[in-house]
């Protein structure tokens, strides 16, 4: 989903870009990593187990992806004098805020999911201290991949009833714009604009699960009403969620990197892009 759009936003800025897909690069084979590295100035790693309940039963192979994997490619990148752009996620946080996180605030991960994706966090700083940069994010939706968003376009389309959370607090954001910051983030890097460390870059403001779907209604045509708020105790999932989990940007802004917009106006865009264009079409 985020792979996809950043190759895109890449490949339109007029920048050579390699694609790996899994099938191509195994990011957990350390001596495929160190002979693909070589020849890049910038590496973003947007791999990833995302299956957080899944992760709960195999948090073996969550932690070699997200966790063991990140070292793998820090370590090429550190062989390579390559830049490191490291996705990551407001799970590693423990939601118990109730003001945005900043970025020094300390990982406290309250899942298997979390927990790899802080020990990739780690890897990367510490094996490149230099030149490794975190970008946590949150609530990813995008045209490309299973999404909340999608789920719920279908869901209006076909008329039904919707109980969602309304207890849960984080920043929709849409990929395509999250690509276009690390495109930025990345330039900045290799100018010397932005020193290594953790950012936070996601939309601006905050929704919870209830607020986004009623939204996502609306701006679909469908009466926001049939989305009926409801409490996480009535969903118990493998895996525990995080109440709140809203990023603070302010080394984002401090590095002079354009803002994310507020999440209401990038949903309405992300609606007008074809993947999504589609799925209004089919509901229609």
């Amino acid at each position: 989903m985020l792979g996809t759009d950043l190759v895109a936003v890449l490949a339109a800025a007029g920048q050579r870009v390699t694609a790996s897909p899994r099938r191509e690069l195994d990011v957990c084979d350390a001596g495929a990593l160190a002979a693909a590295v070589p020849g890049h100035d910038v590496v973003v790693n947007a791999a990833a187990y995302t299956d957080v309940d899944g992760a709960e039963a195999d948090a073996a192979r969550a932690m070699a992806v997200n966790g063991d994997a990140a070292g793998h490619v820090a370590a090429a990148c550190r062989a390579a004098g390559a830049l490191l752009l490291q996705v990551s996620t407001d799970y590693v946080l423990s939601g118990t805020a109730t003001v945005p996180y900043a970025e020094d605030a300390p990982g406290e991960p309250l899942n298997a999911y979390g927990r790899s994706k802080l020990a990739g966090e780690r890897a990367v700083l510490e094996g490149l201290p230099g030149a490794g940069y975190v970008v946590r994010t949150a609530w990813l939706y995008g045209e490309h991949g299973r999404s909340f968003v999608a789920t719920m376009l279908r869901l209006a389309a076909r008329g039904e009833l919707v109980d969602v959370v309304d207890d849960a607090r984080g920043q929709p954001t849409w990929t395509r714009p999250l690509a276009a910051g690390l495109a930025e983030l990345g330039d900045a890097a290799l100018a010397g604009r932005a020193a290594p460390g953790v950012y936070h870059a996601a939309a601006a403001g905050e929704a919870t699960w209830c607020e986004l779907a009623r939204t996502v209604f609306a701006l679909a045509g469908h009466d926001p009403a049939r989305v009926r708020p409801t409490t996480s105790d009535r969903y118990p999932r493998p895996a525990r969620r995080p109440a709140y989990s809203v990023l603070g940007g302010e080394r984002w802004a401090a590095a002079g990197l354009t803002p994310l917009a507020p999440w209401t106006r990038m949903l309405a865009g992300a609606l007008r892009a074809p993947g999504f264009r589609a799925l209004l079409q089919r509901g229609a």
